[in-house]
Order: C-alpha cells, then sequence, then structure tokens
C-alpha cells in the first residue's frame, strides 16, 4: 500500500527531531527529500486547484446530468408510474375543460340571449378560483400532502359540472365555473411542480401538457357535434353530462394514485431538499424577482392560447363566414399543433436549451399570427391556426422547467402555483377583455392583439438571467445572476463597438 506524501515527509524528518530531543548542540534541520518534494508539489497542485476553481471545461450538458441525477424518475419508484398517468389524466380534463367553453360560446349567447361581454365572464370569472388555489396551494400541500389535492381538485370540479348541467339562470353559470377553477389551479400547480422535478423534465412536461392538448382538441369536435349533428341536436350544457363522468373517472384514478402521498411525507421531502431550515412561505418567494418574471410570461402567454381558443370559432363564422361544424374544426386544428407541438419539440426544447428554444419559437408564432391576420381565406387560416398552436405549444412546459432550474427547490410549489395561478388570470382577462373590445369593434381586433401580446412575452422571456447557450439557466442560478443580465452584456458590447468606431 502507497503512504501518503505527508506521512514520507514525517518520517524523512525523524532524524532531525530525534538529534533535539537528544539534547545535542547540532540542530540538523531535516533533508529535502523527493518525499517532501512531492508533498509541495501535490500541495502546490491543490493551491493552483483552489485558485482555479472549478473547472470551467465542464460542458453544459454536464452540469445537467450532475442536477438530474439527483432527482426522482417517473416510473422510479414504482408508485411514480401511476401518479404520472393520474397527472395526464387531470391535463386531459383541464383541457376537455377549457376548450369546450369557446366553441360553445355561440350557442350559450343564442340560449340565455345575452352579447359578448356578458358571455364573457365565463373566462373573468373562474380565475377567482384559479387564485384561491394559488393561494392554497402550498398550505394544502403541507397540511395534507398531495393526497389533499389529489381529493379537492375532483371535489371541485363535480360540484361546478353538476350545476352546470342543471343550466340555471346565466347569473348562476359563472358563480358554478369557480369551483372547476380551483380545483384546476390546485392540480395545475401541483401537477407541474411535481414533474418539473423528476428526470427529463423538459420531455415530460411536453406530454403532460400535451394530453392538456389532447382534451383541448377533442372538447371542441365533441362539443360542436353534441350541438351541431343529429336528426334533434342537442343543447349547450348536454356537453357538461359527459364533463361529470369524465371528472368521475379521474377521481377514481387520482385519489389511489396519490393517497400514499400525505403530508408528513411531503414534509420530508421538503425537508432534504430545502436549503434552509425555515419553511418557506409564499409570501417569501413572492419576493423573488424570478417568481414574478414567469409569473407575468404565463399570464400573457395563457391569455393569448385561450383567446385564440375561446374565439377562433367566433372569429371563424362571423369574419370569416365559414360553416359553424368547419369553424369548430379549426379550432380543434389549433388545439392539436398544440399538442403536437408540446410533446413533439419537447424533445428538441431541452437539448438546445430554453431560453433559444422559446425565443425561436415565439418569433415563428409572430410570424403566423401576423398571416391569420392579414391572409383572408378560410382554409389558409386554418393551416396558419394550426401551425401556430404547434409553436406555442412548449411555451408553457418550458416556462416550468426554466422556473425550477433558476429557483431553489423548496420555493417549486408556492413559485408554479403562483405562476399557474397568474397564467389562470391570463386565461380569464385576455379572452374578457377581447369579448369587450369586439362588442364595439367587432372580433376582427382578436388579431392585432394576440400579436401585442407575443411580442410582449418575447421581451418577458430574454429579460429572463441565463442567455441563450444551453446551460445558461444553471449557470445563472450558481453564479446568481440579476435579472436583465444577459442583455446589460449586451448593451455595454454594443456601446464598446460604438465608442471604438469613433
Amino acid at each position: 500500500m502507497s503512504r501518503s506524501p505527508a506521512l514520507e515527509y514525517v518520517q524523512d524528518a525523524t532524524p532531525a527531531i530525534h538529534m533535539c530531543t537528544q539534547g545535542q548542540q547540532t540542530y540538523a534541520p531535516p533533508q529535502i527529500t523527493a518525499s517532501a518534494t512531492r508533498l509541495r508539489s501535490g500541495h502546490s497542485d491543490l493551491e493552483k486547484e483552489a485558485v482555479r476553481g472549478p473547472d470551467y471545461n465542464l460542458r453544459p450538458e454536464d452540469l445537467d446530468e450532475d442536477v438530474s441525477s439527483n432527482l426522482e424518475k417517473w416510473d422510479q419508484p414504482k408508485a411514480n408510474r401511476l401518479r404520472y398517468l393520474a397527472t395526464l389524466a387531470g391535463l386531459v380534463l383541464m383541457g376537455l375543460h377549457d376548450a369546450a367553453i369557446g366553441a360553445l360560446i355561440p350557442y350559450i349567447e343564442d340560449y340565455y340571449a345575452i352579447n359578448y361581454t356578458v358571455v364573457s365572464l365565463l373566462f373573468l370569472v373562474p380565475f377567482v378560483g384559479y387564485l384561491a388555489a394559488a393561494l392554497s396551494s402550498n398550505l394544502i400541500h403541507h397540511h395534507y400532502g398531495q393526497r389533499g389535492i389529489a381529493i379537492a381538485a375532483p371535489l371541485c370540479r363535480l360540484i361546478g359540472y353538476i350545476i352546470v348541467a342543471l343550466h340555471p339562470p346565466y347569473p348562476v353559470l359563472p358563480v358554478a365555473m369557480l369551483f372547476p377553477g380551483f380545483g384546476n389551479g390546485l392540480e395545475d400547480s401541483a401537477w407541474n411542480a411535481w414533474v418539473g422535478n423528476l428526470q427529463n423534465a423538459n420531455e415530460l412536461l411536453g406530454f403532460l401538457h400535451g394530453a392538456y392538448g389532447a382534451g383541448a382538441t377533442i372538447s371542441p369536435l365533441i362539443a360542436t357535434a353534441m350541438v351541431t349533428k343529429g336528426a334533434t341536436p342537442l343543447q349547450w350544457y348536454s356537453y357538461y353530462y359527459v364533463m361529470i363522468g369524465v371528472a368521475v373517472l379521474e377521481a377514481v384514478l387520482t385519489v389511489p394514485s396519490f393517497w400514499s402521498a400525505d403530508a408528513a411525507s411531503y414534509r420530508n421531502k421538503q425537508t432534504l431538499n430545502a436549503q434552509q431550515s425555515s419553511r418557506i412561505t409564499t409570501r417569501t418567494v413572492l419576493r423573488e424577482p424570478i417568481t414574478w418574471l414567469v409569473a407575468v410570461f404565463l399570464l400573457g402567454y395563457v391569455g393569448a392560447e385561450v383567446s385564440l381558443g375561446g374565439w377562433i370559432v367566433t372569429f371563424m363564422l362571423r369574419v370569416r363566414h365559414a360553416e359553424a361544424f368547419s369553424a369548430g374544426l379549426t379550432v380543434t386544428f389549433f388545439w392539436l399543433g398544440l399538442t403536437c407541438g408540446r410533446v413533439l419539440l419537447g424533445f428538441i426544447t431541452g437539448r438546445i436549451g430554453e431560453k433559444l428554444a422559446i425565443t425561436a419559437y415565439l418569433l415563428m408564432s409572430i410570424a403566423l399570427e401576423v398571416l391569420y391576420w392579414l391572409v383572408p381565406s378560410s382554409v389558409a387560416s386554418a393551416v396558419f391556426v394550426a401551425f401556430l398552436g404547434f409553436f406555442l405549444g412548449p411555451l408553457f412546459p418550458a416556462a416550468i422547467v426554466a422556473s425550477t432550474k433558476l429557483l431553489p427547490t423548496d420555493y417549486h410549489v408556492s413559485a408554479i402555483g403562483f405562476a399557474a395561478a397568474l397564467g389562470g388570470g391570463g386565461a380569464a382577462v385576455f379572452p374578457f377583455v377581447v369579448g369587450i373590445i369586439a362588442q364595439k369593434a367587432g372580433v376582427s381586433v382578436l388579431q392585432p392583439i394576440i400579436v401585442a401580446i407575443l411580442s410582449f412575452i418575447l421581451i418577458i422571456w430574454l429579460i429572463l438571467p441565463g442567455g441563450l447557450r444551453r446551460g445558461g439557466l444553471e449557470h445563472a442560478r450558481a453564479n446568481k445572476e440579476r435579472i436583465g443580465h444577459e442583455l446589460r452584456r449586451v448593451y455595454r458590447w454594443a456601446r464598446s463597438k460604438k465608442a471604438s468606431t469613433w
């Protein structure tokens, strides 16, 4: 067995030490042997390593692998398999809920004899439920764990759908929509936070939100077919009989899947992952600027997505003069494109980096939206809308992944819950605003509004730290880069170039 350099150095110095202890007059210093030289050489190497710091030749993907190796997989432990399946079912139900409202709006208008502004309350009021979910999600996790989410969310949906299926007077309808809004808000934040902390989060979130897109793809088809096809078309509220059945099935799958995920197991995980001993509160998370930036990004993104999905049918009927079923088919193309984009582009996003990928997707989306606005053709509109959905699809999961990379682990539930709630606010406020403006100026105002929203969230995305290189988000967190760090670097570079030309 080889000896350490330190031990060899001590043994080489032993004769000199012995001379001192015997009281001799000659105090010979220890000989500088090869072993001592090796010690100093090793010590020098240590000094160099300390000065040099970490290995800057590491690739970004190496950093990704180090971080992800400590995360759970979707199939490990085995309980995660059924849990991930349950989250997919929950997101399918959210898609079935959200996309159907837009397809049913013209028929709800006729049934209750109301205008754009009044019917737009169906978009606005559920935001209150989403907001309540954001404020209570962390509390429910702390006291009841994911089990509490799995019980409360399906129950709230069932209450809302039963009331809507009874087609009460219109003032009751928006109030009933509060309950599905609360249930969707709980699962949206909880499942995104959980999946966002698994290995291969980009791909898994792509499938998760692809499940949402799948539900959103088929719901306009089902709803439109129910109210337009057959010898005796059904009333709009018949669709919610279907939703009651789906909500029951989702509850049967979700509750057993997360039954063992109680408050104690949640708190244990948080203790293991926490970077400080005190419990993180929502107020603490809201002091973090990254939380607000991601939340505002999702506010605009979800607002644009739901405004498009909610008003495409009306736009195609009133502006493009399409047939009723063709108009419903167009919104189906939008959600189908969204689904495909979330699943397929999710594999690309993580490989080139979230910042660069989403910047490119947003630029493509803006170009397609302008074409949808300016080319007055029903067939062309359907094509543009499908590709628009394709490039918009990955934005939500990528924003979730970005927040998990930029924020500490114990911030994730509260931060993602708040961001998802503000996104739900976008789903409520923007379609409502479009409805108010459309009442005065016509539904054609939808397109310039969407272009403005997409341009705004592109700016927000570029302000996030980390630059456009892969691994930049992790680097920004490790180096505690501030918001707008890359923009300031570009500004300083531009100033230096300008100064050098004079």
